[in-house]
């Protein structure tokens, strides 16, 4: 799947429009010749205009340059994202590819033909004096179907191709003058709708609460929702802050569990999802850190390197498959469904939720002393996860606190990098172990690791006073 990024600005257009001269603006030295396209799209969405609603077209088009399959997402800025395949043969039938990339949003509605639009364009590229196109202009002329009813219209788009904002805002200009005006819909699809879907009943907004425990509850349910798609094509930051998500809503459901009655059940399924993201992801971050460490050691190791490199990568490839299928299947769905409940509550929750918050960081505090008092790897790893489920009740309320609650989530996060540092070492000896038990230059990459694992213990002591500092937690109680 192809993926770009576009910007454009629409204008409605009167009969007989003519496109104004440019040359001269904006670095612009003058406009090649045009190219006349015949396109024709289908677009497709569920009864209740789902995608739409947030800010997604799907369609298939014929005719010009670019013909296949498009789907259009909310990009940063004024920008769009646009996934492109092409067309497939399969007539109507939306490529699995594009539709998992809407899965969380549709969930289980199918996706069915709700316009077509056919258009006769005039496509001028905008040019400056090294001859690389700027703009894109086009002039429309669209014939427009849907539930039976035609519509005809005009209008112009530009889309930036090498060309920058206050390009767009020099060309705008000059079309306003020549008599276009900003266009009145979002897009052709939306105008061809007839106002079906301004009459389409909008999603429940979310309630209001000023209860942070669900705030930061539907703050995870986003999260799990904006990076699904990036999961799905293997993105390792996606992967990650999907993960992540998945922790922050389980630990908020465990240590605030009186706020969510009834929803005993969901922390298993979190933690089914979060397991299938970490297979990934821990094998993303050992081949990341542990693969350079022994490309880097030199000629010696290139055996040594090969066969981590192929372990690793096995490891990923099958997380992935796995997690794909995850993401397709009913489980799944039910899952997203529940965490939509759950993020729908408000009220007050339960009586001293920050006390909650306080008693899970003492409780790794303990953890921590005991492990540092064993001298044992595995109880460190404990101190390591209960700290990490502590710093998610710190966030819940650190945004109240002002810059204490951000300095102590930041020292908490410094200790557990440390920690994370220490285990990473851990998990390597072991793989080292695993793959070459009677290998010499295994057993000097496992004693590198060895002193990995030493040099982040002795950090330890600096990053826990850090951590423990009164002036950062007297705001918890």
């Amino acid at each position: 799947m192809e993926i770009a990024s576009e910007t454009e600005r629409k204008y409605d257009v009167p009969d007989g429009f003519v496109l104004p001269a440019l040359a001269g603006t904006a670095g612009i030295r003058g406009a090649a010749a045009a190219k006349t396209h015949d396109l024709d799209a289908t677009y497709f969405d569920t009864d209740e205009l789902i995608l739409m609603k947030n800010r997604r077209t799907l369609r298939r088009r014929s005719g010009g340059d670019d013909a296949g399959w498009h789907l259009k997402t909310p990009g940063s800025g004024g920008s769009r994202t646009e996934h492109r395949l092409p067309l497939n043969g399969a007539g109507d039938q939306v490529p699995a590819e594009l539709t998992g990339q809407v899965r969380a949003i549709i969930r289980r509605r199918p996706l069915k033909p709700i316009a077509r639009l056919r258009t006769h364009r005039v496509e001028t590229p905008l040019r400056d004096a090294e001859g690389h196109t700027l703009a894109l202009i086009a002039q429309d002329s669209v014939i427009a179907e849907s539930e039976g009813r035609t519509q005809r219209w005009q209008e112009v788009e530009v889309e930036l191709v090498d060309g920058d904002a206050d390009l767009l805002a020099a060309v705008e200009r000059c079309l306003l003058g020549a008599g276009a005006t900003p266009a009145a819909g979002p897009s052709k699809v939306a105008r061809a709708l007839n106002g079906r879907l301004a009459a389409s009943p909008a999603p429940p907004p979310a309630p209001k609460t000023k209860n942070p425990v669900f705030r930061y509850a539907r703050e995870q349910r986003d999260a799990l929702t904006e990076y699904d798609p990036g999961v799905r094509q293997g993105d390792p930051e996606s992967v990650h802050k999907m993960r992540v998500a998945t922790r922050r809503l389980r630990s908020s459901l465990k240590i605030f569990k009186r706020s969510f009655p009834g929803f005993e059940g969901v922390g298993d399924e979190l933690k089914w999802l979060a397991d299938l993201l970490g297979q990934v992801r821990d094998g993303q971050v050992q081949r990341g850190k542990l693969l350079a460490a022994v490309e880097q050691a030199g000629p010696d190791f290139a055996d040594a390197a090969d066969r981590i490199r192929e372990h690793l990568d096995y490891q990923v490839r099958e997380g992935q498959a796995a997690l794909g299928t995850a993401l397709e299947s009913e489980r799944y769905l039910t899952l997203l469904d529940q965490v939509d409940r759950l993020a729908s509550l408000a009220g007050k929750g339960e009586p001293d939720a920050r006390g909650r918050a306080r008693k899970s960081l003492r409780k790794a505090d303990r953890l921590l002393d005991t492990a540092f008092a064993d001298g044992v790897d595995a109880e460190l790893h404990d101190a390591r996860k209960a700290y990490k489920k502590a710093r998610y009740a710190v966030e819940v309320f650190a945004p109240a606190a002002g810059k204490n609650g951000k300095a102590l989530v930041k020292s908490l996060t410094d200790l557990q990098d440390v920690l994370g540092a220490h285990q990473d070492s851990v998990v390597a000896r072991e793989l080292l172990h695993e793959l070459g038990p009677d290998s010499f230059w295994f057993g000097v990459l496992w004693a590198r690791q060895e002193q990995v694992g030493k040099d982040t213990y002795a950090e330890l002591p600096v990053v826990v006073e850090a951590s423990r500092k009164k002036k950062l937690r007297r705001w918890l109680g």
